[in-house]
C-alpha cells in the first residue's frame, strides 16, 4: 500500500515529485502502473494533466468533491488545477499518464469538447472494445518511452488516439457532450465562463460576448441543459470555492475576495445557498 499526505499548506503538486517512482517517462510525459491498494487522505491538486485508466478496480476517487466509485473499465481525467483524493482498495490494477501542460497542448485539440465539460464529467465508463483500443495506446506509450532514443511526436500522436477515443466514449455516455457539440453558441459559453467566472458573473456580459440577448441565452440553457444560464455560472464559482477551502489555507475572506466577491458575508451566503453548508463548515469536513 502507498500512502500520501499533504500539508495542509501545499496545494499544488508538481509532477516532479512523480519521476522517482515513475516506470517510464521522459521530460514531457511519465507512465506509472496502479497496482493494490493506494490511498490519498488530504485533497491537493496538480500542475499537470492526468488520465487513468482502470482495468479491474474497486474504491472511491474524490474530484472537486465529489465522490465518484471507482469501477472495472473505467478512464478519470483530471485537469490542472482539479482537487483530488482517492481510496483505492486492494486488487486494483490501472494505469496512469502525467503529463506537461505544454506537451498537453500538441493532442488537447483531440479532446473533442470544452475541458470543462470533462470537469464537470471527470469519470468515463467504456466499453470492453474502447478498454482494449485505449490499454494498446497506454501499453505502446509505456514501451515507447523505455526506448533510449523514444520519438515524442509518435507519443504525442498515440496520446491523441487516446483523446480521439476518450471523447468518443464520453459523447456516447453524456447527453450533455452532444448538447455542446451541436450547438456551438453553448460550447462558447461554456468556455468564457471558464475564462471570465471571477470577475463576471452577470448573464448579460457573456450574452454580449456571444452577439445575443440575456434572454435568449437563458432560453438556449433551459431548453438544452435544463438549468439557467445564471446557474451554470454558479455551478463553476461553486465549484472553484470548493476547491479552494479544501484545498488551500486561504481564509474564507481571501477566498471570496479571490473569486470576486468584495463581501466574504455574501460569499458564505452564495456558498451555502449552492451547497447547503458554510464555507467553514465545508472546510471542517474535509
Amino acid at each position: 500500500m502507498r500512502k500520501y499526505e499533504e500539508d495542509n499548506s501545499i496545494s499544488v503538486i508538481s509532477i516532479q515529485g512523480f519521476r522517482d517512482g515513475q516506470l517510464a517517462g521522459r521530460e514531457e510525459i511519465l507512465f506509472n502502473e496502479l497496482h493494490g491498494q493506494r490511498i490519498i487522505e488530504k485533497p491537493h491538486t496538480h500542475d499537470f494533466f492526468i488520465i487513468n485508466l482502470f482495468g479491474l478496480a474497486q474504491g472511491v476517487h474524490n474530484i472537486d468533491s465529489v465522490d465518484y466509485l471507482i469501477g472495472n473499465y473505467q478512464v478519470h481525467v483530471l485537469f490542472p488545477g482539479q482537487m483530488h483524493k482517492w481510496d483505492i482498495k486492494a486488487g486494483t490494477v490501472g494505469y496512469q499518464l502525467m503529463i506537461e501542460s505544454a506537451f498537453f497542448e500538441q493532442f488537447a485539440p483531440y479532446f473533442r469538447f470544452s475541458f470543462t465539460n470533462y470537469q464537470n464529467h471527470p469519470v468515463i465508463q467504456l466499453t470492453d472494445e474502447a478498454f482494449d483500443l485505449l490499454y494498446y495506446e497506454f501499453d505502446a506509450i509505456k514501451n515507447e518511452l523505455k526506448r533510449d532514443n523514444s520519438l515524442k511526436h509518435l507519443i504525442s500522436a498515440r496520446a491523441a488516439v487516446i483523446a480521439a477515443i476518450v471523447s468518443r466514449e464520453a459523447e456516447n455516455t453524456f447527453t450533455e457532450f452532444k448538447v455542446y457539440q451541436s450547438n456551438t453558441r453553448l460550447a462558447e459559453f461554456n468556455m468564457l465562463i471558464d475564462e471570465f467566472f471571477k470577475e463576471q458573473k452577470l448573464v448579460a456580459f457573456y450574452a454580449e460576448k456571444l452577439n445575443i440577448s440575456a434572454n435568449y441565452l437563458n432560453i438556449l440553457c433551459k431548453k438544452n441543459l435544463k438549468i439557467s444560464a445564471g446557474q451554470l455560472i454558479q455551478q463553476r464559482v461553486c465549484t472553484e470555492a470548493k476547491r479552494l477551502l479544501q484545498a488551500t489555507s486561504l481564509s474564507i475572506k481571501e477566498v471570496a475576495f479571490e473569486l470576486g466577491f468584495v463581501d466574504h458575508a455574501y460569499f458564505s451566503n452564495f456558498f451555502k445557498g449552492q451547497t447547503g453548508i458554510t464555507p467553514t463548515g465545508f472546510r471542517e469536513k474535509r
